[in-house]
This record gives C-alpha cells, sequence and structure tokens, in this order.
C-alpha cells in the first residue's frame, strides 16, 4: 500500500488520470490525498469530482478555496465569477449530490504514515495555518468550521464566509468573524507577519512580500509536530526551502505541472502541461 497527496487538480481531470496511471495507482490497495482545490479554472471539474466521488474509500481531500465557493455558488450564497469554470459542474443532474457530498469534507487532514524513516505524522492543509496555533488547535479550529458547514445553517456560513477582515486570530473572535478567519488561514493563507497578521490581497510569489511580511511557513510554527503538506500558491513553483513543510500545488492549471508525492519514502511525480 502507498499514500499519494497530489497537489491542486483544479478540474484538470485528464493529467489526474495520466498521473495516477503513471504510478500504477490502485484504488483497492493505495490512498490519494488531495490538498483542496479540486475544482474550478480547469476544464472539467465536473468529472473530476465525480471520479474522487466513485473511490471515496481510497480518498482523503481538504477543502480549498474554490471547493468552498462552487458549494457557495451552488447554494445560492455567492454569485459566479467571471473566471469560473463551474458552469457543466453546476448544471450537472448529480450537481447536488457532489455539493452535498463535498461539504462533509474537513479542512484539515492528520494521521501518522509508516514512511522509510519510522513513523511520521502528516497535516494536511490546503493553504497554510496560522503561526501561533498548536497542532489541536489547528485541528480544533478547523473543526468548528467542519461543524458550520455541516450544521443546519450551513448557508448562513457559506453567504458570510468572504471576506479578508479580521486580519489576525485572536481567541475572543466569536460568530461568522472567528469562521471567517479561521477558513482564511486554512484555505487562503500566502503572506503573513509575526503575529499573524494576513495579506491576502498579494498572491504572487516570494519577491512580492510586504516589508514586515514573510510567507506563513518561514515563522515558527507546528512543522516540528507534524509534516506540512499544502498546495493553494503555485507561485511557490512546489519550493519552500524547508524541511518538513511540502509546497504541492506546481500550477498545471496554469501550464506548468501536476505534482504527486508518495509519503513513504516522499518521492515526487510530475507531469507537464
Amino acid at each position: 500500500m502507498s499514500t499519494y497527496v497530489v497537489g491542486d487538480i483544479q478540474g484538470c481531470y485528464k493529467p489526474l488520470k495520466k498521473l495516477l496511471k503513471r504510478v500504477k495507482f490502485s484504488p483497492a490497495q493505495d490512498k490519494l490525498w488531495c490538498v483542496g482545490d479540486l475544482v474550478n479554472r480547469g476544464p472539467r471539474s465536473l468529472e473530476t469530482l465525480r471520479f474522487l466521488q466513485d473511490m471515496d474509500d481510497a480518498v482523503e481531500i481538504v477543502l480549498g478555496n474554490h471547493d468552498l465557493h462552487f458549494i457557495a455558488i451552488h447554494e445560492g450564497c455567492a454569485p459566479a465569477r467571471t473566471k469560473d469554470t463551474l458552469a457543466k459542474l453546476l448544471a450537472a443532474e448529480d450537481c447536488d449530490q457532489l455539493s452535498n457530498w463535498l461539504r462533509q469534507k474537513p479542512l484539515v487532514h492528520f494521521d501518522c504514515i509508516d514512511t522509510r524513516n519510522g513513523h511520521e505524522n502528516f497535516l494536511m492543509v490546503h493553504a497554510g495555518v496560522a503561526p501561533c496555533w498548536s497542532l489541536q488547535q489547528t485541528l480544533d479550529l478547523a473543526a468548528e468550521v467542519e461543524l458550520a458547514l455541516e450544521g443546519d445553517d450551513f448557508r448562513g456560513f457559506l453567504k458570510n464566509m468572504y471576506g479578508d477582515e479580521p486580519i489576525r486570530w485572536h481567541e475572543d473572535l466569536h460568530g461568522y468573524d472567528r469562521l471567517r478567519t479561521i477558513t482564511n488561514y486554512l484555505t487562503r493563507i500566502r503572506f503573513c507577519d509575526d503575529i499573524g497578521s494576513l495579506r491576502l490581497d498579494i498572491k504572487e510569489g516570494l519577491c512580492a512580500a510586504p516589508d514586515g511580511f514573510k510567507p506563513w511557513y518561514e515563522y515558527e510554527n507546528i512543522s516540528h509536530k507534524a509534516t506540512i503538506l499544502f498546495g493553494h500558491w503555485a507561485a511557490l513553483e512546489g519550493k519552500t526551502g524547508k524541511q518538513r513543510v511540502y509546497a504541492l500545488d506546481t500550477g498545471y492549471v496554469w501550464g506548468r505541472t501536476l505534482t504527486m508525492m508518495r509519503l513513504e519514502d516522499h518521492r515526487f511525480y510530475s507531469i507537464a502541461n
């Protein structure tokens, strides 16, 4: 049995299938972890979700910002955007089923894997974590958002999910401000300062860092407790320069590569656009 983690698929169904074929992936024996952003921007979001749902027992998924955006549009909680490529998915007869299936997925996934170096803890998240959060706090805060997504008032959360404020986590946040801030760290963070203040407006690479801000993984974080697997930031081109922090989004949808990592031996596989 092998465990593979794949970067942002974003509706790029064919290259996903080719990459799985290359590693001889078997749903009966292997596991596939997906770092989120399964849909949007690419051409075949519908086929991607159907494929992953069909082998649900072999898949671990965390939600990305594009996945949440799709759910919000489908539920009438947000308008579609000009750059969205979700029309075929939204018009599908099984869209309700796919949206409800996706809505039950977590924002973080934590597990211990037997690797070549012994037991290794892995935390998978779409974008990143706040520098001040402990491992348990990360899991607990993610669970708050997951509970909101699964609850009776999930549309209330989806309607209030959008926005860049509050810009920093603190324990006395409550209601939708609290849920939105947690969601922004887990699904949107790139740059922050040393107290965790977010700059969500900057999506470029490291050279775009404002004064006083660095990539979230440059600060002391939970990577000493668990190897962190994340996507979201294609401009990094898969490079963090940090041990135990792996960037899996290598920008296939932007003309580059789709990347997969086998956790047991940290071996990488990729397919070019």
